[in-house]
């Protein structure tokens, strides 16, 4: 008898615990389903409509006699004066859900051409029908600004654990400006409504269509990358059988008040195009390699920028034996800024701040190797951008004045000075018309503003 109770005993027991396990399990699966169901129902898709705009009323005090840069002012005689848009944004946020959101923007941007500010205007041909822009200039046949889409994208966040993959029309890492940290130089440097940051300048697309992947590495986000690949033609359709590689990587130290940000990228520009001569074909890419640094507190911040620009062929020269070659040459550009709070609201938020910038952009490269060659009869580069001919140094200085937050006024001086990188002689006059001994310098003052809303 004393057997078969422990027998029952021990089955209760084994029911029991069957039982309990079970309970839990069930109670454990339905705190899932209620918390999944409670995500579900807390999140509703919603939008944002949002938008910026900045300008000025600019006053050009000097201008270089030769019209040399790639800056707005470039070509745009003494004594203009005009208020202008050089920025109008209008765009649009959803969140489809809490895994997917769309990015929307339409942009009107200062890229003059018809006729205006001196510049070349458009023509028609009478007989073909066909358009020449006298610039490539965001303005229609009427003169009036021509918006474009310059966002149009999908990201769909935590593809994998840390990392956001987006596709469609966005900035690219070297801008970064992506809604999920903030280390590229644009952002830090804060002032895009005065002028561009270094690359920018000089053409790098600062938006593309193409795929990106933007990640951490810790859930801090002191340590990320983002990676790209795209068309390399901005807003433009592809209109080429190459792609433009993009690659960044971050690290934010001192509670995130030193921020170090590394930048890469890759193009091919021409490949096996055939060329009379004895190079064979015509090999053409560019390589940008890109460092920022800064310090970044409250109170002020600096910084520093430089690249290197290494352009495969970018050099056409016809040789005294009438074959054509194409050389390589580099450019490298340093950029220093710094900004900082002078006077603050009762809240701490910036009411008075100043800023200043200098860059120093040398084009050269190895031109010196290609004017000493006893073959060389003229040269002349295929990336206006990067014309080998001109160095420039760039100053600007300003105040800001902030009476409301996202509402910006600030009387600034941009000077751009340009020098010939060869000594002018009777022999460089016929390699390269461009070269001067002249010193130019083009000295714009301005009173910008920069208003944001919905944001």
């Amino acid at each position: 008898m004393t057997k078969h109770f422990q027998k029952l005993k021990q089955k209760s027991s084994r029911i029991t615990c069957k039982k309990v396990i079970g309970s839990f399990l069930l109670f454990l699966m339905s705190g899932i389903a209620v918390a999944q169901t409670d995500t579900a129902e807390t999140f509703k898709p919603h939008g944002q409509l949002w938008g910026a705009a900045f300008g000025d009323f600019a006053y050009k005090n000097n201008a270089d006699i030769l019209g040399r840069g790639a800056n707005q002012y470039t070509g745009v005689p003494t004594s203009t004066n005009m208020f202008q848009w050089r920025r109008i944004y209008l765009g649009y946020n959803y969140w489809i859900s809490p895994k997917f959101s769309v990015e929307f923007l339409l942009s009107s941007e200062n890229d003059y051409a018809a006729n205006l500010l001196g510049q070349a205007p458009n023509t028609i041909n009478t007989t073909t029908g066909a358009v020449t822009l006298g610039g490539n200039g965001d303005i229609l046949m009427n003169n009036k600004f021509a918006p474009f889409v310059k966002w149009a994208n999908l990201r769909w966040k935590n593809i994998w654990k840390g990392t956001d993959l987006v596709f469609g029309q966005v900035n690219n890492p070297s801008v970064g400006i992506n809604g999920r940290n903030q280390q590229t130089s644009e952002e830090v440097w804060a002032y895009r409504s005065i002028e561009k940051t270094v690359d920018d300048i000089r053409g790098t697309p600062v938006y593309d269509f193409g795929a990106e992947l933007q990640g951490w590495f810790d859930s801090r986000g002191n340590f990320g990358y983002d990676l790209m690949v795209g068309n390399g033609q901005a807003a433009r359709p592809e209109n080429d059988l190459y792609k433009w590689f993009y690659g960044d990587v971050y690290a934010k130290f001192f509670n995130k008040r030193l921020v170090i940000d590394l930048y890469q990228d890759y193009e091919k520009l021409n490949w096996g195009v055939f060329t009379k001569g004895l190079n064979g074909p015509w090999h053409h890419d560019r390589n940008m390699t890109k460092l920022f640094a800064a310090w970044n507190t409250e109170k002020f911040t600096v910084g520093f920028e430089g690249f290197t620009n290494t352009l495969l062929g970018d050099v056409k020269v016809t040789g005294k034996d009438g074959n054509t070659y194409y050389r390589t040459t580099k450019a490298l550009d340093m950029s220093l800024f710094v900004r900082g709070r002078i006077l603050s609201d009762h809240k701490g938020n910036a009411r008075l701040g100043y800023f200043a910038r200098y860059d120093n952009y040398d084009p050269s490269g190895d031109l010196g190797s290609i004017i000493n060659n006893g073959n060389t009869k003229s040269y002349v580069a295929s990336t206006a951008a990067y014309d080998p001919t001109t160095k420039e140094q760039f100053v600007v200085l300003g105040f800001d004045y902030t009476p409301a937050k996202h509402v910006h006024f600030m009387p600034n001086v941009e000077l751009n000075t340009y020098n010939s990188t060869v000594s002018q002689s009777a022999a460089n006059d016929l390699l390269n018309p461009a070269v001067s001994g002249i010193k130019g310098t083009d000295v714009v003052w301005r009173l910008t503003f920069w208003y944001v809303y919905g944001k």
